[in-house]
């Protein structure tokens, strides 16, 4: 059932890297889930479009960093790509956390007029600042099951320490009481492991101030940690491909491997 609310993830994300050198880890991280399209009743510690402890800005979403465009940018990608119109969207992401802000991944989750999940776009933004988007859906847009496993090209330079070859295969569980996303990136000889799962909760002032104590400065926090196992894996001597050697993609959204 569609409750018009933000919703605060107290998550987890585990990435375990596959191949010759090896590396995994596991933090907790806080994101929000909420209706882009609409104008919630929310805390008075977070807000929708403007300066806050904690909030949330279209411009951080749909289309280039700073400069998107939310949730009308989602629907002429789908228009253009001849993709049903979702009934209701919302937005999985890490907010801004006293002004800053740094998603390495955010989902826009898709639903039918019947409240059925059919569409999932993985908004993917590396540390060099490219952001591309893919568009994961089952053959004639049928609902997601939490079972599913979609499979989309890797198209975009994400890690120095990957190479852009291979696919990712996607998996998503969309409940009212809780979410997870799975990608696993696969290629010849090595490839990685993403999640993030958490329960669902009402944002409020005390699961704000409580995620500021635990797990303070936010998306700062989480690109330090980036910086960390970045460079761990320069001491484990794994290969350094420079990000000026990579293609960037020609269209921002880019669609699943039709089976």
């Amino acid at each position: 059932m569609y409750v018009n609310r933000v919703d605060h993830i107290a998550g987890h994300t585990f990435h375990g890297r596959k191949g010759a050198v090896q590396n995994a880890f596991r933090y907790s991280v806080d994101y929000i889930l909420l209706d882009p399209e609409s104008v919630p009743q929310t805390p008075v510690l977070f807000s929708m479009n403007r300066a806050n402890v904690t909030n949330w800005r279209v411009s951080d979403h749909g289309g280039e960093p700073g400069k998107g465009r939310g949730a009308t940018w989602l629907r002429e990608q789908f228009y253009q790509m001849n993709v049903p119109q979702p009934g209701h969207i919302t937005l999985l992401t890490q907010p801004r956390v006293l002004g800053h802000v740094f998603n390495p991944v955010s989902f826009w989750f898709c639903f039918d007029d019947e409240h059925r999940l059919y569409a999932v776009v993985a908004e993917v933004t590396n540390t060099y600042g490219t952001r591309h988007s893919y568009l994961c859906h089952n053959p004639g847009f049928e609902p997601i099951r939490a079972s599913d496993r979609i499979v989309a090209d890797k198209l975009m330079h994400v890690s120095p320490f990957q190479k852009i070859e291979g696919t990712y295969t996607f998996r998503f569980d969309y409940r009212p009481d809780r979410v997870g996303a799975w990608i696993d990136y696969g290629r010849e000889g090595g490839g990685l492991i993403a999640t993030l799962t958490g329960q669902r909760a009402p944002l409020t002032n005390g699961t704000i101030l409580w995620s500021l104590l635990r797990r303070p400065f936010g998306a700062r926090r989480a690109f330090v940690l980036i910086l960390w196992q970045a460079l761990k894996l320069w001491l484990k001597k794994a290969t350094f491909r420079p990000f000026r050697t990579a293609p960037v993609p020609k269209h921002p959204v880019s669609r699943i491997r039709e089976p």
